[in-house]
């Protein structure tokens, strides 16, 4: 008998709860969501019919901030932030050496390069073009020489990474034509060397070298102008190159070079023939003319700042080409239009690490900055621990890329809630 009261009395407790829960549920209201405290991180969403739907899906539009610390670049003890990693100079040479000692800490075999390409400072289409190796077949970095000479700290370097040597054995690779004093320096290791001074020449080198390297040509080709004044636009392909096996092919404003049409006629007239940069660089007529060795597709800004912007958003599902950050999750580098030479040293982080292609700035941030950044938001559904991330390499010192800019970049790629709450309850 005491077995079932006790029974019929947890039974009732039971019943009176469910009605409790019931209750709550139906009748009590819910609390509002506090709009005017909602943290969005300067991003606006579009709340057009066909936007609608959770944030991750929404488009985002970021805006500049408005207010500012003047007292945050005071006193700093630190050159990095969260989501900002600085390499803290404006000399090409160092940054080529700090760029080699984030990417490959050679403490052991696995973390070593196989070879160094050596790489002339002066001559910035010859290095660009150098960059196909560095992928395949050497998985190193782009050091630089000069004509005459290895700075100490590049030969220091070299000592330092204690290079294992690429499938053929081949330690250093020396691009372009140099004195035998600079071969003489590397007496210690085993040596490759392509020569040449003709930008538009040493390209079609490079991309026969690959070919003998890897048995085939690869079908895509990067095409940018040679040219000074074409510099800024034809640079951003050197993280691409760096970074999967295409290699960059030159032309000029209104001449095809007969070594890049040597180059392409390898393809059978089949090429991917990719265009870096407006007509202003590479003419209507010049790309026609290309048209005769395969499909040949632009891509383009009007000024190097959006034309390096363009790029990064390019992709060719079809050809498997492009960068095509259209997402969450990537990694950036950052360099300045007045320290180019900055980005070719840079060009590793694309190969190893965060595979970062290249946007440029003037020191400041631009509108067209802010929309790719949008973008590229990174946002969590329940979790900001799985992220994904951005993260951005910023090439150059504060006399080049302010503190303020480096600390607006941090804030813009900050992972946040697709709730529009921030960080939420994390």
């Amino acid at each position: 008998m005491q077995f079932f009261r006790i029974r019929t009395i947890m039974n009732m407790l039971v019943l009176a709860f469910a009605l409790s829960a019931c209750s709550n549920n139906n009748n009590e209201p819910k609390e509002e969501m506090n709009h005017e405290n909602m943290d969005h991180e300067n991003m606006e969403q579009n709340t057009d019919e066909s936007s609608k739907g959770n944030a991750s899906q929404d488009k985002m539009v970021a805006t500049p901030p408005s207010e500012f610390n003047d007292n945050a670049a005071s006193n700093l003890m630190v050159s990095n932030t969260k989501n900002v990693t600085r390499l803290d100079t404006d000399d090409p040479i160092a940054m080529a050496v700090m760029v080699s000692q984030t990417v490959w800490a050679s403490t052991h075999k696995e973390s070593q390069p196989g070879a160094v390409i050596l790489a002339p400072v002066d001559n910035w289409a010859i290095t660009l073009a150098s960059a196909d190796l560095i992928h395949h077949p050497n998985n190193g970095p782009i050091l630089f020489m000069n004509k005459d000479g290895i700075p100490e700290i590049s030969m220091n370097e070299i000592k330092r990474l204690n290079p294992t040597g690429n499938m053929n054995g081949v330690q250093i690779m020396v691009m372009g034509d140099v004195d035998d004093t600079v071969l003489a320096s590397l007496k210690d290791y085993k040596v490759e060397q392509v020569k040449g001074s003709d930008a538009a020449t040493f390209a079609k080198d490079i991309d026969e070298t690959y070919a003998k390297l890897t048995g085939s040509y690869p079908i895509s080709v990067i095409v940018g102008s040679l040219e000074d004044d074409a510099r800024l636009y034809t640079t951003p392909a050197i993280h691409w190159i760096a970074h999967m096996p295409e290699p960059i092919l030159y032309v000029k404003k209104e001449e095809i070079p007969e070594a890049t049409k040597q180059a392409l006629k390898e393809r059978k007239n089949k090429a991917n023939i990719y265009v870096l940069g407006p007509e202003s660089i590479v003419s209507k007529e010049t790309e026609k003319a290309l048209s005769e060795y395969g499909k040949v597709t632009r891509i383009s800004g009007e000024t190097p700042v959006s034309n390096s912007i363009e790029f990064a958003k390019f992709r060719d599902e079809e050809a498997k080409f492009g960068w095509g950050l259209q997402d969450s999750g990537h990694g950036i580098s950052i360099i300045s239009l007045s320290t180019p030479d900055l980005a070719l040293a840079g060009a590793p982080f694309a190969h190893l690490g965060k595979h970062a292609p290249m946007i440029w700035t003037d020191g400041e941030l631009t509108q067209e900055h802010y929309d790719f950044f949008a973008t590229i938001k990174p946002m969590f559904k329940d979790n900001p621990t799985v992220g994904p991330y951005n993260h951005a390499f910023l090439l150059g010192n504060l006399n080049n890329i302010p503190f303020k800019t480096q600390g607006i970049i941090d804030e813009q790629l900050e992972i946040v809630s697709e709730d529009g709450m921030g960080h939420g309850g994390h």
